[in-house]
């Protein structure tokens, strides 16, 4: 009976050594090579940030009867980019929602240059508060969520080349700390299709039947990484827009993803446009 006793004991005493040891290589698998899971994560939370865009922009197209543009320049020739006009569209210049009559000026200004679309509504009256807040749309994202930030946030002040350093960007959120003490995340770039057009040409960029124009957020690009002034976005190399955004891997004009719609493209965790991590609103096909 003793000698049952000790053995049942012995065996449950190996048992738990077991199971401790497996618990111990588990912790240490995680704690010698926690990035993969880190990065899963952070992938799915990303994903998900481009879902809730995507559809914001689905709910300003059914307002405007169209998704916003996405040129590198305004109706004036100002300097206006895809992200910049991405924020305005579903969150507005100061995330209070899009202007009915905006038609997306680097100034904030009407068709006309006439009327500021806006204004600071805290200087002045209710009235005229409440009045200019009705003509806005939206916003069509939540602004606690959106990640938006500065550019002077991003960038630091001096640093955002042609472009109003306090105008908004919607930022993915792979959030780091800059050189602004800030914490963002990159800006989300923003392409949309021309449907009117046919080619996506891998071997001429510049092929005015282009659907997509990757000119569209070339000078955001040409920032560079925050606080490493030597770092260069693959993305600024127009053939690699065009070579990832492809739908199939031949060397000629081909067929882009959304070709009635949009692109969406967060930097990953890299930090980096046009690398093999980058995720977007569809699968991000990375090719040498």
């Amino acid at each position: 009976m003793e000698q049952t006793s000790f053995s049942r004991h012995r065996g449950s005493v190996r048992e738990i050594l077991f199971i401790l040891a497996l618990i111990f290589i588990i912790v240490a698998v995680f704690m010698v090579h926690p990035r993969p899971h880190r990065h899963y994560a952070y992938q799915v939370k990303q994903a998900a940030q481009l879902h809730s865009i995507s559809a914001a922009l689905e709910l300003h197209a059914n307002e405007f009867d169209g998704y916003p543009p996405s040129d590198a320049n305004d109706l004036t020739g100002s300097s206006y980019c895809g992200a910049l006009k991405l924020c305005e569209a579903v969150l507005g210049r100061d995330l209070l929602g899009i202007h009915s009559d905006s038609v997306f000026r680097a100034d904030g200004l009407d068709a006309m240059g006439a009327v500021d679309l806006y204004p600071d509504v805290d200087r002045v009256s209710k009235a005229e508060r409440d009045a200019h807040l009705k003509a806005r749309k939206g916003p069509y994202v939540q602004p606690g969520n959106a990640n938006a930030s500065r550019l002077a946030e991003v960038y630091g002040q001096g640093h955002t080349g042609p472009f109003d350093e306090n105008r908004f960007v919607l930022c993915d959120t792979y959030i780091r700390k800059r050189p602004s003490g800030a914490k963002t995340g990159m800006p989300i770039l923003y392409y949309r299709a021309d449907p009117k057009k046919t080619a996506h040409d891998v071997n001429d960029p510049d092929n005015p039947a282009n659907i997509y124009d990757y000119r569209d957020n070339q000078m955001l690009l040409a920032l560079g990484v925050p606080g490493e002034p030597s770092a260069v976005h693959p993305l600024t190399d127009p053939q690699r827009f065009y070579m990832n955004t492809q739908r199939d891997n031949s060397q000629g004009p081909g067929t882009p993803y959304h070709a009635d719609k949009f692109i969406l493209i967060s930097a990953g965790y890299d930090g980096l446009y046009g690398t093999a991590d980058d995720i977007c609103n569809f699968q991000w096909q990375y090719r040498e």
